[in-house]
């Protein structure tokens, strides 16, 4: 494999990281009521469907065994999955930590 082909890869494989990890914040930051622009929730689903396609152009026209396309294929699909996994784990323990401090900090009420 030359170097630009491995220069290509891995400018997908940021791309596609920052893709997907910015795609996963945006849908939970929607579903925790935290408001997201529309243009930016369609430009990350854009992105990431962008990136996936780019691979898959470039893993059809690489001179690799059908083994080693396999390989990278599902190595990129994992590295995303495990990005996301691991965003979405510290964002969840974060609210954990962050639960206990909030409600201590309240003051009493007055009555």
């Amino acid at each position: 494999m030359l170097l630009n082909e491995k220069g290509y890869y891995f400018t997908l494989l940021l791309f596609g990281l920052f893709a997907s990890v910015s795609l996963q914040k945006s849908v939970r930051d929607r579903a925790d009521g935290i408001p997201v622009t529309g243009l930016y929730y369609a430009i990350c689903w854009f992105s990431l469907i962008v990136a996936l396609v780019l691979l898959t152009i470039g893993l059809i026209n690489a001179t690799l065994l059908l083994s080693e396309k396999g390989f990278y294929a599902m190595a990129y699909a994992l590295s995303l999955f495990g990005a996301v996994a691991v965003q979405k784990n510290i964002r969840d323990a974060m609210e954990i930590t962050d639960a206990p401090r909030s409600a201590r900090s309240v003051p009493p009420a007055l009555d």
